[in-house]
């Protein structure tokens, strides 16, 4: 009994293990081109799977492609969720730093998603999902700004927010003539600044 149990979890490990990579490949492909541009053949070659193989563990495209956005942003919203357990009142400032941070050592991860906000087409039951993925992070906002003092309009002003901190990311994650490290803290300042401008608005 114990050595089919210890068999049936190597399997499953196996499984998560593969699944893993075949969502690291898609991302890595979906940072590269349109969302459109990239099928499922695309992102077998990619895994170095067989096109049969995918099918296996995604149903389609829109299947792993919600399938990464929900592991990312489970990522980044633990992370986040975990910094308000251990620090109590977290700033908002705190809070866009981790963002804007997750989003610059997760690039490919940033590519796909501006790809997609740009030209999304997928169906609408994995919008629904790809939306219940999305208000898992705004959910972590939302209790941020509630302690802050917001009583009206919580999910617009994390709307806001969000969109603010993407929209910094946008502007210059590239900035020519300027170092990898040196992006990093020009984005940091305008994070800094936005969370000021957002505090100041909840009091």
């Amino acid at each position: 009994m114990a050595v089919r149990s210890t068999l049936s979890k190597l399997k499953e490990k196996e499984r998560e293990t593969r699944k893993n990579l075949i969502i690291d490949a898609a991302i890595n492909l979906f940072a590269r081109k349109p969302f459109k541009n990239v099928s499922m053949r695309d992102i077998a070659a990619e895994a170095g799977i067989s096109p049969a193989s995918i099918y296996r563990y995604f149903s389609d495209r829109d299947d792993l492609f919600v399938a990464a956005l929900y592991r990312e942003g489970k990522d980044i919203s633990g992370n986040l969720e975990r910094l308000v357990r251990e620090n109590g009142d977290l700033s908002i400032e705190k809070i866009a730093a981790v963002f804007v941070d997750y989003l610059l050592d997760h690039d490919n991860f940033f590519q796909m998603m501006t790809h997609f906000m740009m030209d999304s087409g997928i169906s609408q039951e994995s919008l629904q999902r790809f939306n219940a993925a999305e208000r898992q992070l705004l959910s972590v906002f939302d209790d941020i700004f509630r302690k802050m003092g917001v009583r009206e309009n919580v999910r617009l002003v994390s709307h806001a927010f969000f969109a603010s901190l993407n929209g910094i990311m946008i502007t210059f994650r590239k900035y020519p003539g300027r170092s990898d490290e040196e992006v990093r803290r020009h984005v940091h300042r305008i994070a800094r600044l936005l969370a000021g401008i957002f505090k100041k608005g909840a009091l």
